[in-house]
């Protein structure tokens, strides 16, 4: 990870912008545009991230994980890529974190309105139970008395530990409140559909880049852990 060589060398990486694949100006490993996060230079040439891909200009692509994009600040690769003197936001990775969360929880608020969301213990339970459900969410600060109640409902439901829906617990109780349009949510389900699994794509992608997975059932472990809104979930 400390290599400092040059890429005059070698293929212009930041202009591989055609076909199925992108490479990371800091690994060099080619990826899907999902797995990785486009950077374009700004009019007042700052690095801008381009979460969606839709921003004009030569782009520069770094693997989604917060490390790899530590290591393209520290290593300078936007300045090797761009050919260029480029200004680096000092809160550059914070800027992307907060991006791919606002994201996700965005297309969290579009699985409310298509009606492909199932919120409060007692439905998702139901929910589970009939096995009409992608994923779960769990509000970061929810009691873990709680998770471990819906978790059980979700063994005894597949007992032979073939439960295959995606665990998302990147999210507090108000960040899911303000998506979904009420109050005190601590238990999310996703039903079956395109735009729950957009959601969970994305939702996969903000887990990457922090470093959690979110894709394996969770385990309520610090039963001390709580929120006030858990108290009176709706």
């Amino acid at each position: 990870m400390d290599d400092e060589r040059g890429l005059d060398d070698e293929t212009d990486i930041a202009e591989d912008e055609k076909g199925p694949e992108r490479t990371c100006v800091v690994t060099r490993q080619k990826g899907s545009p999902a797995a990785l996060i486009r950077f374009v230079v700004g009019p007042d040439g700052a690095v801008v991230p381009d979460i969606r891909n839709r921003l004009p200009g030569r782009g520069a692509w770094v693997t989604a994980a917060k490390a790899v994009l530590e290591q393209a600040i520290k290593r300078k690769a936007f300045a090797r890529a761009f050919k260029r003197d480029v200004g680096v936001a000092p809160d550059l990775v914070g800027q992307v974190d907060a991006l791919l969360e606002r994201d996700a929880l965005q297309s969290l608020a579009l699985a409310n309105k298509a009606g492909q969301i199932v919120a409060g213990a007692a439905k998702v339970e139901a929910a589970i139970e009939r096995r009409t459900l992608v994923g779960l969410i769990h509000a970061a600060d929810g009691r873990a008395d709680g998770i471990r109640k819906t978790e059980a409902v979700a063994r005894r439901t597949w007992p032979d530990g073939r439960d295959e829906m995606a665990r998302v617990q990147f999210f507090v109780s108000s960040q899911l409140d303000l998506a979904l349009g009420r109050s005190n949510v601590i238990h999310v389900g996703l039903l079956e559909g395109g735009v729950s699994e957009a959601f969970l794509e994305r939702a996969a992608r903000l887990g990457h880049f922090r470093g959690v997975s979110p894709e394996r059932p969770i385990e309520a472990a610090d039963p001390a852990t709580s929120g006030d809104a858990a108290l009176n979930e709706t």
